[in-house]
């Protein structure tokens, strides 16, 4: 049988209703453009880095993506 969603499932999501952009921002802010280019090997941060390239390269690859996710959750932990 399915388990269908229910509102309080998302307790132990540290990301539930966490914007991309307010990951990244808490990120350049916390880090800065260079220790996120050299944490996370993502050329849009390294190479004239600035928030709007950085989350269109983000929101089309997942892996990247998956990467700002870990380290946004480490960073607020």
């Amino acid at each position: 049988m399915e388990k269908k969603n229910h509102p309080g499932d998302q307790t132990n999501n540290k990301l539930h209703g966490v914007k991309l952009e307010h990951m990244l921002n808490h990120l350049v802010e916390e880090y800065g453009w260079s220790e996120l280019g050299y944490r996370i090997k993502i050329n849009c941060f390294n190479s004239n880095p600035s928030v709007r390239s950085s989350l269109k390269f983000l929101r089309r690859t997942p892996w990247a993506r998956n990467k700002v996710e870990a380290l946004y959750i480490e960073s607020v932990s």
